[in-house]
Protein backbone atom coordinates (compact mmCIF):
# COMPACT_ATOMS: atom_id res chain seq x y z
CA UNK A 1 0.00 0.00 0.00
CA UNK A 2 1.30 3.53 -1.16
CA UNK A 3 1.33 6.45 1.51
CA UNK A 4 -2.13 8.30 1.99
CA UNK A 5 -2.16 11.99 1.24
CA UNK A 6 1.31 12.54 0.26
CA UNK A 7 2.33 15.53 2.81
CA UNK A 8 3.54 15.73 5.94
CA UNK A 9 0.99 15.02 8.32
CA UNK A 10 2.86 13.76 11.46
CA UNK A 11 1.68 12.40 14.81
CA UNK A 12 -1.85 11.75 13.71
CA UNK A 13 -4.81 10.74 15.96
CA UNK A 14 -7.88 9.82 13.79
CA UNK A 15 -11.58 9.26 15.48
CA UNK A 16 -15.09 8.05 13.89
CA UNK A 17 -18.48 10.17 14.48
CA UNK A 18 -21.33 7.82 12.88
CA UNK A 19 -19.67 7.50 9.29
CA UNK A 20 -17.25 10.10 8.93
CA UNK A 21 -13.79 9.97 10.03
CA UNK A 22 -11.87 12.82 11.36
CA UNK A 23 -7.99 13.52 11.63
CA UNK A 24 -6.01 15.65 13.46
CA UNK A 25 -1.76 16.01 13.45
CA UNK A 26 0.79 18.07 14.34
CA UNK A 27 1.38 21.57 13.12
CA UNK A 28 3.66 22.68 15.06
CA UNK A 29 4.48 26.41 14.70
CA UNK A 30 2.52 27.27 11.95
CA UNK A 31 -0.42 29.16 12.15
CA UNK A 32 -3.27 28.57 11.75
CA UNK A 33 -2.77 25.40 14.12
CA UNK A 34 -4.11 21.92 14.96
CA UNK A 35 -5.82 21.14 11.44
CA UNK A 36 -8.84 18.70 11.22
CA UNK A 37 -8.84 16.55 7.95
CA UNK A 38 -11.99 14.57 7.74
CA UNK A 39 -12.97 11.46 5.43
CA UNK A 40 -15.61 9.09 4.34
CA UNK A 41 -13.12 6.48 3.69
CA UNK A 42 -10.06 6.88 5.71
CA UNK A 43 -8.10 7.49 1.69
CA UNK A 44 -9.48 10.81 0.99
CA UNK A 45 -8.96 13.35 2.52
CA UNK A 46 -10.09 17.51 2.74
CA UNK A 47 -9.45 19.89 5.19
CA UNK A 48 -12.33 20.31 8.32
CA UNK A 49 -11.04 23.07 10.48
CA UNK A 50 -8.03 24.88 12.14
CA UNK A 51 -8.67 24.48 16.48
CA UNK A 52 -6.88 27.79 16.52
CA UNK A 53 -5.32 30.89 15.11
CA UNK A 54 -2.81 31.90 17.13
CA UNK A 55 -1.72 30.23 20.51
CA UNK A 56 -0.69 32.77 23.54
CA UNK A 57 0.58 35.46 21.30
CA UNK A 58 4.47 35.17 22.98
CA UNK A 59 7.38 37.05 21.33
CA UNK A 60 8.49 33.43 20.54
CA UNK A 61 5.59 32.31 18.94
CA UNK A 62 5.72 36.08 16.73
CA UNK A 63 9.20 36.03 15.79
CA UNK A 64 9.93 39.22 17.70
CA UNK A 65 13.83 39.75 17.62
CA UNK A 66 15.61 36.88 17.58
CA UNK A 67 12.85 34.45 19.48
CA UNK A 68 11.26 32.04 17.54
CA UNK A 69 9.87 28.60 18.04
CA UNK A 70 11.22 26.43 15.44
CA UNK A 71 11.01 22.64 16.38
CA UNK A 72 8.56 23.46 19.48
CA UNK A 73 4.73 24.52 19.31
CA UNK A 74 1.61 22.09 19.25
CA UNK A 75 2.55 18.22 18.91
CA UNK A 76 0.97 15.43 19.07
CA UNK A 77 -2.36 15.90 19.64
CA UNK A 78 -5.02 13.58 21.23
CA UNK A 79 -8.52 13.72 19.20
CA UNK A 80 -12.02 12.37 21.09
CA UNK A 81 -15.57 12.65 20.66
CA UNK A 82 -17.69 12.38 23.83
CA UNK A 83 -21.13 12.97 25.13
CA UNK A 84 -21.54 14.55 21.99
CA UNK A 85 -18.24 17.12 22.27
CA UNK A 86 -14.89 16.83 20.57
CA UNK A 87 -11.86 17.35 22.48
CA UNK A 88 -8.42 17.80 21.85
CA UNK A 89 -5.87 18.13 23.76
CA UNK A 90 -1.86 18.46 23.40
CA UNK A 91 1.58 20.19 24.98
CA UNK A 92 3.54 23.21 23.46
CA UNK A 93 6.95 22.57 23.63
CA UNK A 94 7.49 26.41 24.06
CA UNK A 95 5.28 27.16 26.61
CA UNK A 96 5.24 24.20 28.43
CA UNK A 97 1.93 23.92 28.75
CA UNK A 98 -0.90 21.13 28.16
CA UNK A 99 -3.54 22.93 25.89
CA UNK A 100 -7.77 21.55 25.77
CA UNK A 101 -9.89 22.54 22.91
CA UNK A 102 -13.66 21.70 22.81
CA UNK A 103 -16.16 22.33 20.48
CA UNK A 104 -19.44 20.78 19.63
CA UNK A 105 -18.79 21.09 16.23
CA UNK A 106 -16.08 20.13 14.00
CA UNK A 107 -15.88 23.51 12.35
CA UNK A 108 -16.06 25.45 16.15
CA UNK A 109 -15.84 27.89 17.51
CA UNK A 110 -13.14 25.91 19.74
CA UNK A 111 -12.85 26.90 23.42
CA UNK A 112 -9.61 26.87 25.16
CA UNK A 113 -8.55 25.99 28.60
CA UNK A 114 -5.04 24.53 29.88
CA UNK A 115 -4.69 21.05 31.91
CA UNK A 116 -2.07 21.55 35.14
CA UNK A 117 0.75 19.88 34.56
CA UNK A 118 2.81 18.68 31.07
CA UNK A 119 1.50 15.83 29.51
CA UNK A 120 4.01 14.38 26.84
CA UNK A 121 2.53 13.04 23.86
CA UNK A 122 -0.57 12.60 25.75
CA UNK A 123 -4.08 10.71 25.24
CA UNK A 124 -6.94 11.21 26.33
CA UNK A 125 -9.67 8.18 27.46
CA UNK A 126 -13.09 9.00 28.79
CA UNK A 127 -14.32 6.21 30.18
CA UNK A 128 -17.78 6.36 31.93
CA UNK A 129 -17.82 9.13 34.19
CA UNK A 130 -14.04 9.23 34.72
CA UNK A 131 -11.37 10.36 32.36
CA UNK A 132 -7.33 9.51 32.34
CA UNK A 133 -4.71 10.80 30.52
CA UNK A 134 -1.72 8.70 29.29
CA UNK A 135 1.85 10.20 28.67
CA UNK A 136 5.64 10.17 28.54
CA UNK A 137 8.55 9.40 27.39
CA UNK A 138 9.90 5.90 27.54
CA UNK A 139 7.88 6.08 30.92
CA UNK A 140 4.74 5.72 30.49
CA UNK A 141 2.39 7.02 33.39
CA UNK A 142 -1.45 7.26 33.26
CA UNK A 143 -3.55 9.89 35.65
CA UNK A 144 -6.88 10.37 36.25
CA UNK A 145 -8.11 14.13 36.07
CA UNK A 146 -10.94 16.05 37.70
CA UNK A 147 -13.89 16.36 36.52
CA UNK A 148 -13.45 19.71 34.83
CA UNK A 149 -10.47 18.84 33.29
CA UNK A 150 -8.59 21.01 34.78
CA UNK A 151 -5.63 19.17 36.29
CA UNK A 152 -5.13 15.47 38.23
CA UNK A 153 -7.99 14.66 40.38
CA UNK A 154 -7.00 14.94 43.92
CA UNK A 155 -7.10 11.60 45.01
CA UNK A 156 -7.22 10.02 42.09
CA UNK A 157 -5.12 7.34 39.97
CA UNK A 158 -1.23 7.99 39.17
CA UNK A 159 0.63 5.52 37.69
CA UNK A 160 3.51 4.25 35.78
CA UNK A 161 1.62 1.79 33.47
CA UNK A 162 4.68 0.40 30.99
CA UNK A 163 8.32 1.58 31.12
CA UNK A 164 11.02 0.76 27.93
CA UNK A 165 14.08 -0.76 27.55
CA UNK A 166 17.09 2.05 28.45
CA UNK A 167 18.83 0.54 25.50
CA UNK A 168 15.95 1.62 22.79
CA UNK A 169 17.63 5.18 21.20
CA UNK A 170 13.49 6.05 21.09
CA UNK A 171 11.71 4.88 23.78
CA UNK A 172 8.12 4.37 23.91
CA UNK A 173 6.47 7.66 23.31
CA UNK A 174 3.35 8.84 21.03
CA UNK A 175 0.96 7.43 23.19
CA UNK A 176 -3.08 5.89 22.01
CA UNK A 177 -5.10 5.45 25.24
CA UNK A 178 -8.14 2.93 23.94
CA UNK A 179 -11.16 0.90 26.02
CA UNK A 180 -12.17 -1.48 23.61
CA UNK A 181 -14.65 -4.14 24.92
CA UNK A 182 -13.63 -3.47 28.29
CA UNK A 183 -10.10 -4.11 28.21
CA UNK A 184 -7.77 -1.26 28.00
CA UNK A 185 -4.96 -0.21 25.02
CA UNK A 186 -1.75 1.44 25.08
CA UNK A 187 -0.13 2.38 21.88
CA UNK A 188 3.67 3.76 21.16
CA UNK A 189 6.22 4.16 19.06
CA UNK A 190 10.04 3.68 19.90
CA UNK A 191 13.09 2.13 18.02
CA UNK A 192 14.13 -1.53 18.05
CA UNK A 193 17.13 -2.02 20.41
CA UNK A 194 19.63 -3.22 17.84
CA UNK A 195 19.16 -0.28 15.14
CA UNK A 196 17.51 2.57 14.67
CA UNK A 197 14.09 1.62 13.27
CA UNK A 198 10.31 2.93 14.44
CA UNK A 199 8.60 0.29 15.62
CA UNK A 200 4.70 0.64 16.27
CA UNK A 201 3.85 -1.19 20.38
CA UNK A 202 0.43 -2.64 22.46
CA UNK A 203 0.27 -3.13 25.65
CA UNK A 204 -3.00 -4.46 27.22
CA UNK A 205 -4.77 -4.90 30.50
CA UNK A 206 -8.12 -5.87 32.30
CA UNK A 207 -8.11 -3.30 34.11
CA UNK A 208 -6.85 0.48 34.40
CA UNK A 209 -4.93 -0.61 37.02
CA UNK A 210 -3.93 -3.67 36.04
CA UNK A 211 -0.91 -4.92 34.55
CA UNK A 212 -0.27 -3.99 31.06
CA UNK A 213 1.70 -6.69 28.91
CA UNK A 214 2.02 -6.35 25.21
CA UNK A 215 5.15 -6.28 22.53
CA UNK A 216 5.58 -4.95 19.25
CA UNK A 217 2.73 -5.03 16.84
CA UNK A 218 4.27 -3.63 13.51
CA UNK A 219 8.04 -3.57 12.12
CA UNK A 220 8.35 -3.07 8.28
CA UNK A 221 9.33 -0.25 6.23
CA UNK A 222 6.97 -1.07 3.46
CA UNK A 223 10.39 -1.27 1.10
CA UNK A 224 11.07 2.32 1.84
CA UNK A 225 14.89 2.46 2.75
CA UNK A 226 14.42 1.14 5.71
CA UNK A 227 12.19 3.97 7.46
CA UNK A 228 10.05 1.86 10.11
CA UNK A 229 6.07 2.73 10.37
CA UNK A 230 4.73 3.90 13.47
CA UNK A 231 2.96 6.24 15.72
CA UNK A 232 -1.02 6.93 15.35
CA UNK A 233 -4.40 5.92 16.02
CA UNK A 234 -6.43 2.60 15.46
CA UNK A 235 -10.28 3.26 14.18
CA UNK A 236 -13.02 0.81 12.99
CA UNK A 237 -15.29 1.20 10.79
CA UNK A 238 -18.86 1.26 10.34
CA UNK A 239 -19.59 -1.95 9.42
CA UNK A 240 -16.47 -3.57 11.93
CA UNK A 241 -13.63 -3.45 10.28
CA UNK A 242 -10.40 -2.30 11.45
CA UNK A 243 -7.23 0.39 10.58
CA UNK A 244 -4.00 1.47 12.11
CA UNK A 245 -3.04 5.21 10.78
CA UNK A 246 0.56 5.53 11.36
CA UNK A 247 3.00 8.04 9.48
CA UNK A 248 6.22 7.45 7.80
CA UNK A 249 9.85 9.00 8.30
CA UNK A 250 10.21 9.51 4.20
CA UNK A 251 13.04 11.80 3.96
CA UNK A 252 12.91 15.76 2.97
CA UNK A 253 8.87 15.49 2.10
CA UNK A 254 8.48 14.75 6.36
CA UNK A 255 6.14 12.43 7.80
CA UNK A 256 3.35 10.90 5.77
CA UNK A 257 0.53 8.76 6.66
CA UNK A 258 -0.27 4.97 6.13
CA UNK A 259 -3.59 2.91 6.42
CA UNK A 260 -3.00 -0.53 7.98
CA UNK A 261 -5.49 -3.44 8.51
CA UNK A 262 -6.26 -4.38 12.20
CA UNK A 263 -7.72 -7.93 13.05
CA UNK A 264 -8.03 -9.32 16.15
CA UNK A 265 -6.95 -12.56 17.74
CA UNK A 266 -7.61 -13.36 21.82
CA UNK A 267 -8.28 -9.69 22.04
CA UNK A 268 -4.92 -8.89 20.64
CA UNK A 269 -4.40 -6.35 17.53
CA UNK A 270 -2.59 -8.04 14.62
CA UNK A 271 -1.09 -5.10 12.70
CA UNK A 272 -1.49 -5.97 8.65
CA UNK A 273 0.07 -9.56 7.98
CA UNK A 274 1.96 -10.58 11.18
CA UNK A 275 3.01 -7.45 11.48
CA UNK A 276 3.89 -6.85 8.42
CA UNK A 277 2.64 -4.25 5.24
CA UNK A 278 1.01 -6.56 2.86
CA UNK A 279 0.83 -5.89 -0.70
CA UNK A 280 -2.93 -5.84 -1.19
CA UNK A 281 -5.60 -5.16 1.39
CA UNK A 282 -9.65 -4.52 1.43
CA UNK A 283 -10.12 -0.96 1.69
CA UNK A 284 -13.01 0.59 3.37
CA UNK A 285 -15.62 1.44 0.70
CA UNK A 286 -14.53 3.86 -1.68
CA UNK A 287 -16.25 7.57 -1.58
CA UNK A 288 -17.03 9.01 -4.92
CA UNK A 289 -17.29 12.23 -3.55
CA UNK A 290 -15.51 15.15 -4.37
CA UNK A 291 -12.65 16.25 -1.89
CA UNK A 292 -10.84 19.39 -1.56
CA UNK A 293 -7.42 19.68 -2.43
CA UNK A 294 -5.16 19.70 0.42
CA UNK A 295 -2.36 21.45 -1.26
CA UNK A 296 -3.27 23.51 -4.74
CA UNK A 297 -2.98 27.19 -6.56
CA UNK A 298 -4.21 30.40 -5.85
CA UNK A 299 -5.27 33.74 -7.60
CA UNK A 300 -5.79 35.28 -4.47
CA UNK A 301 -8.68 36.90 -5.80
CA UNK A 302 -11.44 35.98 -2.40
CA UNK A 303 -10.71 37.30 0.97
CA UNK A 304 -12.60 33.94 3.47
CA UNK A 305 -14.35 34.83 5.82
CA UNK A 306 -15.04 31.72 7.56
CA UNK A 307 -12.49 28.85 7.93
CA UNK A 308 -9.45 30.45 6.54
CA UNK A 309 -5.86 31.29 7.02
CA UNK A 310 -6.53 34.88 8.06
CA UNK A 311 -8.63 35.38 5.18
CA UNK A 312 -6.31 33.41 2.90
CA UNK A 313 -7.50 30.10 1.38
CA UNK A 314 -6.96 27.72 3.98
CA UNK A 315 -4.65 25.75 2.40
CA UNK A 316 -2.33 28.19 3.34
CA UNK A 317 -0.16 28.55 6.92
CA UNK A 318 1.99 31.20 8.15
CA UNK A 319 5.35 30.47 9.38
CA UNK A 320 4.63 31.44 12.71
CA UNK A 321 2.06 33.73 14.33
CA UNK A 322 1.70 36.78 11.43
CA UNK A 323 1.16 40.19 11.71
CA UNK A 324 -1.71 41.22 9.89
CA UNK A 325 -1.39 45.24 9.67
CA UNK A 326 1.84 44.48 7.70
CA UNK A 327 -0.11 42.68 5.06
CA UNK A 328 -2.18 44.35 2.63
CA UNK A 329 -4.68 42.38 -0.04
CA UNK A 330 -6.01 43.82 -3.04
CA UNK A 331 -8.59 40.95 -4.51
CA UNK A 332 -9.27 42.90 -7.78
CA UNK A 333 -6.18 42.73 -9.29
CA UNK A 334 -5.29 39.27 -7.23
CA UNK A 335 -2.27 40.68 -5.49
CA UNK A 336 -1.36 41.20 -1.88
CA UNK A 337 1.85 42.63 -0.37
CA UNK A 338 3.83 42.29 2.67
CA UNK A 339 5.73 45.19 4.47
CA UNK A 340 8.54 44.15 6.59
CA UNK A 341 8.75 45.39 10.61
CA UNK A 342 12.26 43.85 11.83
CA UNK A 343 15.92 43.43 10.38
CA UNK A 344 17.41 39.88 9.99
CA UNK A 345 19.97 38.14 8.76
CA UNK A 346 18.76 35.10 7.77
CA UNK A 347 15.11 34.00 6.01
CA UNK A 348 14.30 32.01 8.97
CA UNK A 349 13.69 35.21 10.80
CA UNK A 350 11.14 36.75 8.00
CA UNK A 351 7.96 37.58 9.37
CA UNK A 352 4.49 36.42 7.33
CA UNK A 353 5.87 34.26 5.38
CA UNK A 354 2.56 32.13 4.11
CA UNK A 355 3.85 28.18 3.35
CA UNK A 356 2.13 25.51 1.52
CA UNK A 357 3.38 21.72 2.56
CA UNK A 358 5.56 19.99 -0.43
CA UNK A 359 3.59 17.01 -2.14
CA UNK A 360 5.68 14.05 -2.75
CA UNK A 361 6.44 12.25 -5.48
CA UNK A 362 7.60 15.94 -7.34
CA UNK A 363 6.11 18.92 -7.35
CA UNK A 364 6.63 22.38 -8.52
CA UNK A 365 5.43 26.17 -7.51
CA UNK A 366 5.54 29.93 -9.12
CA UNK A 367 4.52 32.66 -8.15
CA UNK A 368 4.70 36.64 -9.63
CA UNK A 369 6.88 39.17 -7.47
CA UNK A 370 6.68 42.56 -7.69
CA UNK A 371 9.70 44.39 -6.20
CA UNK A 372 9.42 47.33 -6.85
CA UNK A 373 8.96 48.76 -3.26
CA UNK A 374 11.58 47.12 -1.82
CA UNK A 375 14.32 48.94 -0.12
CA UNK A 376 18.24 48.42 -0.22
CA UNK A 377 19.18 45.25 1.32
CA UNK A 378 15.86 43.90 0.55
CA UNK A 379 14.69 39.88 -0.80
CA UNK A 380 12.00 38.63 -1.82
CA UNK A 381 10.88 35.55 -3.14
CA UNK A 382 9.88 31.86 -3.02
CA UNK A 383 11.24 29.86 -1.09
CA UNK A 384 11.92 25.79 0.59
CA UNK A 385 11.64 26.33 3.98
CA UNK A 386 13.11 24.39 6.13
CA UNK A 387 16.57 24.77 8.80
CA UNK A 388 18.80 24.33 5.58
CA UNK A 389 16.56 26.73 3.57
CA UNK A 390 16.89 28.07 0.48
CA UNK A 391 15.41 31.01 -1.54
CA UNK A 392 15.23 32.37 -5.15
CA UNK A 393 14.12 35.81 -5.55
CA UNK A 394 14.80 39.35 -6.50
CA UNK A 395 16.84 42.11 -3.93
CA UNK A 396 16.89 45.64 -4.73
CA UNK A 397 21.02 46.39 -4.50
CA UNK A 398 23.33 49.24 -5.19
CA UNK A 399 22.28 50.37 -8.61
CA UNK A 400 19.74 48.34 -9.50
CA UNK A 401 17.59 44.82 -9.23
CA UNK A 402 19.27 41.73 -9.18
CA UNK A 403 17.93 38.10 -8.96
CA UNK A 404 19.81 36.23 -6.17
CA UNK A 405 20.02 32.40 -4.53
CA UNK A 406 20.29 32.36 -0.94
CA UNK A 407 20.74 29.01 1.29
CA UNK A 408 21.55 27.98 4.57
CA UNK A 409 24.73 24.94 3.79
CA UNK A 410 24.73 22.43 5.60
CA UNK A 411 28.56 22.14 6.56
CA UNK A 412 28.88 25.00 9.04
CA UNK A 413 25.42 26.15 8.94
CA UNK A 414 26.28 29.40 7.04
CA UNK A 415 23.87 31.33 4.91
CA UNK A 416 25.31 32.58 1.71
CA UNK A 417 23.90 34.88 -1.26
CA UNK A 418 24.85 34.46 -4.25
CA UNK A 419 24.16 37.06 -7.35
CA UNK A 420 22.66 35.11 -10.55
CA UNK A 421 21.70 38.04 -12.61
CA UNK A 422 21.02 41.99 -13.03
CA UNK A 423 17.55 42.37 -14.56
CA UNK A 424 16.03 46.22 -15.62
CA UNK A 425 12.84 45.63 -13.89
CA UNK A 426 11.17 44.36 -10.45
CA UNK A 427 8.58 42.54 -11.71
CA UNK A 428 10.28 38.74 -11.93
CA UNK A 429 8.57 35.00 -11.68
CA UNK A 430 9.85 32.25 -9.67
CA UNK A 431 9.62 28.55 -10.14
CA UNK A 432 10.91 25.88 -7.51
CA UNK A 433 10.67 21.96 -8.77
CA UNK A 434 10.96 19.49 -6.04
CA UNK A 435 12.05 16.09 -6.59
CA UNK A 436 11.74 13.39 -4.23
CA UNK A 437 11.84 10.19 -6.00
CA UNK A 438 13.67 7.53 -4.45
CA UNK A 439 15.03 10.22 -1.52
CA UNK A 440 16.87 12.13 -4.37
CA UNK A 441 14.76 15.53 -2.34
CA UNK A 442 16.12 17.77 -4.81
CA UNK A 443 15.08 20.90 -5.48
CA UNK A 444 16.22 23.02 -8.66
CA UNK A 445 15.21 27.10 -8.98
CA UNK A 446 13.67 29.00 -12.00
CA UNK A 447 13.13 32.54 -12.82
CA UNK A 448 11.24 34.59 -15.59
CA UNK A 449 11.46 38.36 -16.35
CA UNK A 450 9.45 38.27 -19.17
CA UNK A 451 12.14 35.86 -21.96
CA UNK A 452 11.36 32.60 -21.16
CA UNK A 453 12.06 30.54 -18.03
CA UNK A 454 16.19 30.42 -16.82
CA UNK A 455 16.93 27.75 -14.43
CA UNK A 456 19.78 28.89 -11.99
CA UNK A 457 23.12 26.78 -11.85
CA UNK A 458 22.39 25.83 -7.92
CA UNK A 459 20.49 22.79 -7.01
CA UNK A 460 19.48 22.51 -2.87
CA UNK A 461 19.39 19.02 -1.15
CA UNK A 462 16.17 19.27 1.05
CA UNK A 463 16.61 17.86 4.38
CA UNK A 464 14.43 16.90 7.15
CA UNK A 465 16.26 18.37 10.36
CA UNK A 466 14.83 18.63 13.93
CA UNK A 467 15.99 22.01 14.29
CA UNK A 468 12.36 22.72 12.31
CA UNK A 469 11.05 19.31 12.81
CA UNK A 470 8.38 19.49 9.74
CA UNK A 471 8.68 18.42 6.01
CA UNK A 472 10.17 21.27 3.29
CA UNK A 473 7.26 23.59 2.01
CA UNK A 474 7.07 26.18 -0.19
CA UNK A 475 7.14 29.68 0.99
CA UNK A 476 5.91 33.61 0.13
CA UNK A 477 8.80 35.55 1.79
CA UNK A 478 9.89 39.17 2.33
CA UNK A 479 12.70 40.15 4.64
CA UNK A 480 14.99 43.28 5.19
CA UNK A 481 18.52 43.19 6.30
CA UNK A 482 19.45 46.63 6.32
CA UNK A 483 15.95 48.92 6.41
CA UNK A 484 12.92 48.01 7.55
CA UNK A 485 9.42 48.78 5.79
CA UNK A 486 10.27 47.66 2.22
CA UNK A 487 7.52 45.91 0.70
CA UNK A 488 6.74 43.15 -1.68
CA UNK A 489 3.77 42.06 -3.69
CA UNK A 490 3.11 38.14 -4.72
CA UNK A 491 0.67 37.46 -7.10
CA UNK A 492 -1.01 34.08 -9.35
CA UNK A 493 0.35 31.32 -7.29
CA UNK A 494 0.59 28.03 -9.56
CA UNK A 495 1.02 24.68 -7.62
CA UNK A 496 1.74 21.23 -9.44
CA UNK A 497 2.12 17.99 -8.64
CA UNK A 498 2.01 14.16 -9.24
Amino acid sequence: MKPIIGIDCPDNDVIRVDDEYYMVSTSMYFCPGCEIMRSKDLIHWEHASYVYDTLDGTDAQRLIGDADIYGKGMWAASFRFHNGTFYIAFVCNDTHKTYLYRSESIKGPWRKSYIDGFYHDCSLLFDDDKVYIAYGNRDIYITELNAELTGPKEGGLHRLAVSDSRKTPLGYEGTHFYKINGKYYLFFIHSLENRWFRAESCFAADSVDGEFTGKDVFVDDAGWFCSGIAQGAIVDTPDGKWYAMLFQDRGASGRIPYIVPVTWENDFPVFGSNGKMPENFALPAEDKSEYKPLVESDDFMEVYTEDSCFGFKNIWQFNHEPNLLLINRNTKSGIFSITTDKICSSLTGAQNVLTQRMHEMCCEAEITVLGGELKNGDFAGLAVMQYLYAFIGITEGDGGYEIVYMEREEEGNKDIVKKIDRIPSPVVRFKIRADFTGRKDEATFFYDCGLGWKQIPYKKKMRFRLEHFTGNRFGLAVFSTKTKGGTASFGNFVYRYN
